[in-house]
C-alpha cells in the first residue's frame, strides 16, 4: 500500500497533517524525527514531508535529521519548520526574521509548480514563524513569498524536494488541500488507495489470522471506539471475544443500561456487566487532582475487569478502542503530555497476554466512524457523542462524590434532551455539561441559596486536534438554563465556555 511519512519536528498540527492526507485517500503514518534513516528506507515510502516545530533550525538542541535524507530520490515536502530545516540542511541560510508572521497572510505563488496547479496566484496563507529563509540553497528557486516573507515556498523541481513556510493543513490556508493533493498526486504519484472498505477488510483478515482459536476480552465503554472496535473484531472471531462492561458508575444518567442493551442485542458476543460504583468511589475518596483520578480509574476499570474475566480467559488476546489521538496526547514522539488516556494505562503485572490489539489505533476519530457506518453500526451508535474513558470523574473538577455525580447526570441529561429536541445537536462536534467546584450565591423563590455552578461545553472541529467554541444561539442558550436550573437540584448558576482549542482542551480535565 501507498503510503506517506510524516516526520515530527513537535508541531502542535502534525497529526493534523496526516490526517490531511488521508481526506485525499492516501495512507499517512507519523514517526518521530529519531527515526533510522535506514528505517525510512526500507519502509518504501511514496514521499515524506517534514512537519512544523517551535524550535530554531541554528538551535544545536532543536531536533534536526541527517541530510541523506534528501538525496533518497523520494519527494519531500517541508513544512513551517520542516521548511527552514530543509533549506539548513541543503546549506541555505535560516534567519531571524525582521519581521514574524502570525494568522493569515496574503501569499503569491510564481512560476509554473506543480506544487501550485488549481492555485490562485494570490491566496490567503496560515502563517506561525520567527524564523525565515534568507537564502535558499543552491539548485532551489524562490516559488512563492508574503510581504515580509521574500522565500514563503521553494522548490528543487530536479530532485522533487518542495518547502512551504506556511502551514497547508488548516483549514485557515484556503488553498492548503490543492496544494497538499499536489504533492500526494502530481509529485509523488500516489494513485489514492486508502479507503475504509480496504482497511475493514485487511483488518478483519490480520485479526483473523493473528488470533486464530484464541479468546479476546475487550473494555467496553459503549462509546464510539471501543464499540467500533468490538464490531470489528466480533465480524473477525465472533464469539471468540468477550466484551466486559464495567459501570463504575461514571456514565451519564441512565447510560449503563442503554449500552447493555444495545449490545446484548446488535452484538454476537460475550456481554458481562460489571456494577461496581461503590468500589470506584471508595477508591476516589479525597482526590482532586486530574491525572491522579485519572490512573486511579483505570487502575480500577482494569482491576475489575480482570477479576471479572480472569476465570474465562486462557491466556488469550486483550484489546482496546485505541484510536491515533489517544496516542498523540499521551506524548508520542516529542509531544508533551496533554493528559493520561484510559486505554493507555498499564495492565496488571499479573495478567499474561497473548498480546495487544489495537485495531483502530491508526484512525482519527472521524475514520473510526466511517469503519463503524461501513460496518452497518446504527447511526445512534456512531455518532454517539465522544465520551471520556474516565466518565463524569474528569466533568468533575476537585473530589468526586455521589451527590456531586447525581447534579451532574442531571444537567447534562438536560442539556443533551434539549439539544436533541431543537436540532442543534447536529451542528456540534461535542457538548458536555462540567461541574466545577464552585458553589455561587443565588435566589430562588424568597430565599438565599449557596450551591453549585454548572460550566456548559460545545465545540465545533473536523478532526478534535484542534477545536472552536461553538456559537449557539442566544435563545437556545437561555433555554438550557432555564431548564437546568428549574429542574435539577442544587443549581443556581450556568455559564458558557468559549474557549479554543488550543490553548484549552475540549474536556477541562
Amino acid at each position: 500500500m501507498e503510503k506517506i511519512l510524516v516526520l515530527d519536528f513537535g508541531g502542535q498540527y502534525n497529526q493534523l497533517i496526516a490526517r490531511r492526507v488521508r481526506d485525499h485517500h492516501v495512507f499517512a503514518e507519523i514517526l518521530p524525527y529519531t527515526t533510522p534513516l535506514a528505517q525510512i528506507k526500507q519502509a518504501g515510502y511514496s514521499g515524506i514531508i517534514f512537519t512544523g516545530g517551535p524550535n530554531s533550525v541554528f538551535d544545536p538542541a532543536s531536533p534536526h535529521y541527517t541530510q541523506e535524507i534528501l538525496e533518497l530520490g523520494v519527494p519531500v515536502l517541508g513544512i513551517c519548520y520542516g521548511c527552514q530545516l530543509m533549506c539548513y540542511m541543503a546549506g541555505g541560510e535560516v534567519q531571524t526574521a525582521p519581521s514574524s508572521e502570525y494568522g493569515k497572510i496574503t501569499f503569491k505563488h510564481m512560476g509554473q509548480s506543480p506544487l501550485f496547479e488549481e492555485v490562485p496566484e494570490l491566496s490567503t496563507v496560515w502563517m506561525s514563524h520567527t524564523d525565515y529563509i534568507a537564502t535558499p540553497p543552491q539548485g532551489f528557486s524562490i516559488i512563492g513569498k508574503t510581504l515580509d516573507c521574500p522565500v514563503a515556498a521553494m522548490e528543487n523541481a530536479q530532485k522533487k524536494l518542495y518547502a512551504v513556510q506556511f502551514h497547508p493543513e488548516v483549514t485557515h490556508s484556503q488553498f492548503g488541500s490543492q496544494m497538499l493533493y499536489n504533492f500526494l498526486y502530481r509529485i509523488c504519484g500516489c494513485k489514492g488507495e486508502w479507503v475504509m472498505e480496504n482497511f475493514i477488510e485487511n483488518q478483519i483478515a490480520q485479526l483473523r489470522e493473528t488470533i486464530g482459536t484464541s479468546r479476546v476480552v475487550l473494555g467496553l465503554s459503549g462509546g464510539v471506539d471501543s464499540s467500533v472496535a468490538a464490531a470489528l473484531i466480533s465480524k473477525a472471531v465472533g464469539k471468540q471475544l468477550t466484551c466486559v462492561f464495567v459501570d463504575h458508575g461514571l456514565m451519564r444518567k441512565n447510560e449503563g443500561d442503554e449500552v447493555e442493551q444495545t449490545f446484548t442485542s446488535r452484538f454476537d458476543m460475550e456481554f458481562v456487566r460489571v456494577n461496581c460504583a461503590a468500589r470506584f468511589m471508595q477508591a476516589l475518596r479525597g482526590v482532586t487532582d486530574p491525572e491522579q483520578k485519572r490512573k486511579i480509574i483505570g487502575t480500577e476499570f482494569f482491576e475489575v475487569f480482570w477479576d471479572t474475566i480472569r476465570e474465562q480467559s486462557d491466556k488469550g488476546y486483550f484489546a482496546q478502542g485505541t484510536i491515533y489521538p489517544d496516542c498523540i496526547e499521551s506524548g508520542k514522539g516529542d509531544a508533551d503530555v496533554i493528559k493520561t488516556h484510559h486505554n493507555r494505562v498499564k495492565t496488571p503485572a499479573d495478567v499474561e497476554f497473548r498480546g495487544i490489539l489495537e485495531p483502530l489505533c491508526d484512525l482519527f476519530k472521524d475514520e473510526v466512524r466511517a469503519v463503524g457506518e461501513a460496518l452497518g453500526l446504527p447511526k445512534e451508535l456512531v455518532w454517539r457523542q465522544p465520551f471520556p474513558g474516565p466518565g463524569l470523574g474528569v466533568r468533575i473538577i476537585g473530589e468526586i462524590t455521589a451527590e456531586k455525580i447525581a447534579v451532574l447526570q442531571d444537567a447534562d441529561w438536560v442539556l443533551r434532551d434539549e439539544m436533541a429536541k431543537n436540532g442543534y445537536e447536529k451542528e456540534l462536534a461535542q457538548f458536555f455539561c462540567v461541574l466545577p467546584d464552585v458553589s455561587t450565591v443565588g435566589v430562588m423563590g424568597d430565599h438565599r441559596t449557596y450551591d453549585h455552578l454548572i460550566a456548559i461545553r460545545a465545540v465545533t472541529t473536523d478532526d478534535f486536534m484542534t477545536a472552536d467554541w461553538a456559537k449557539i444561539p442566544y435563545d437556545i442558550l437561555s433555554q438550557v438554563s432555564n431548564r437546568i436550573t428549574n429542574e435539577c437540584a442544587h443549581i443556581n448558576r450556568v455559564v458558557y465556555d468559549i474557549t479554543t482549542k488550543p490553548p484549552a482542551t475540549v474536556e477541562w480535565e
